[in-house]
């Protein structure tokens, strides 16, 4: 398989030759990463053939997920990514304290101050309340001071990293809500898959519709040892493929890979193009530009792509979009890289493109 092969298939079954439906696009793609809901919506907007502002949210949910990173998912695929311990921990009321964030550090900067009673009486107050409505994080945590939570008890509980609340979410009590806002809701009931099922599953997935990939590139994906992908593909379907001296997996998906790699893509930020393969040995992102996207403080932003290479970054502001350009692009690249802007973005009133 050459390299333009290898790329049109991993950018069409990422849908983002011939977009899907929305709840297919999440399913396939194992979720969307969506630390920053902006960049979660362009993810679906530029992949989705149903997208919509104003019902983008419906049939999804918020959680953690896939590299335990927070995802925007299908509401039906909860029991797949939330395996509660293999069911043990799935609405369970029993509470450890102390153990899940201790020690955080090796100085303990940060300690855990919820005592077991304590966090399973501020985990009813919190669920109790969640009951009627949903909650911003400082809305619940002036519920929780009303009910007596001190400064040091609202740190462990709303910890930036987690805390109590994500302990509640990853028991499967509540998700986040679906915007940019964070807040909260309470989440259906569920019957968690166990979690080797679930694995296999969205390994599955993975293979066939983020895929070819190697076994780096679902290490990756996954945060996952040598030994779990190869298991995984022990199991899998798979078809191998060789190219520029790498073994290749995908499953076979029945699409056609006949169409050109698009001309112009506006990727957005934790992109699933870039999030999907080991960043080091991206095939769009030359090595020279990998800071420029994955940065130190671990953000990923959003990349500009042209004939399938990353030449830049974008950040859109009000009605105006910026383009940082990496490489030396000729006039009319320039002018595909203003053509596709204007075309996702009616609204703009000022393209600004920095060249080199």
């Amino acid at each position: 398989m050459t390299l333009e092969e290898l790329k049109l298939r991993q950018l069409t079954n990422q849908y983002l030759i011939t977009p899907a439906d929305k709840m297919t696009v999440v399913r396939d793609l194992c979720g969307i990463q969506a630390q920053f809901m902006v960049n979660a919506m362009h993810s679906l907007k530029i992949r989705c053939s149903d997208y919509d502002d104003a019902t983008v949210s419906d049939g999804l949910v918020k959680n953690w997920t896939v590299r335990g990173t927070v995802h925007v998912f299908a509401e039906d695929d909860l029991a797949l990514f939330k395996h509660c311990d293999n069911g043990k921990n799935y609405r369970n009321d029993n509470w450890s304290g102390y153990s899940t964030w201790q020690k955080l550090d090796g100085t303990c900067k940060r300690c855990w101050a919820l005592t077991p009673e304590k966090q399973r009486f501020y985990a009813h107050v919190i669920l109790k309340a969640l009951e009627t409505d949903t909650y911003t994080r400082d809305e619940l945590k002036l519920i929780c001071r009303e009910a007596g939570m001190t400064e040091l008890e609202e740190s462990a509980m709303f910890d930036q990293w987690g805390g109590g609340i994500r302990d509640l979410c990853e028991r499967g009590f509540m998700n986040y809500v679906v915007q940019e806002k964070k807040a909260y809701c309470l989440s259906p009931m569920f019957t968690p898959i166990p979690e080797a099922e679930a694995n296999l599953e969205i390994a599955r997935r993975y293979f066939t519709n983020i895929a070819p990939a190697t076994i780096h590139d679902a290490m990756y994906f996954f945060h996952a040892t040598a030994a779990q992908v190869k298991a995984w593909l022990a199991e899998l379907p798979v078809t191998s493929v060789e190219c520029g001296g790498k073994t290749y997996y995908y499953i076979e998906n029945g699409k056609s890979y006949n169409a050109d790699i698009p001309r112009c893509l506006f990727l957005a930020g934790f992109d699933q193009l870039m999030l999907g393969y080991e960043k080091k040995e991206s095939l769009y992102l030359a090595p020279e530009h990998l800071r420029a996207i994955f940065n130190l403080a671990g953000i990923v932003m959003p990349p500009v792509m042209l004939n399938g290479r990353v030449v830049g970054k974008w950040k859109k502001k009000n009605r105006k979009l910026t383009v940082e350009l990496f490489d030396n692009v000729q006039e009319s690249g320039i002018a595909a890289i203003k053509a596709k802007a204007e075309s996702l973005w009616s609204e703009l009133t000022a393209i600004e493109v920095l060249t080199r």
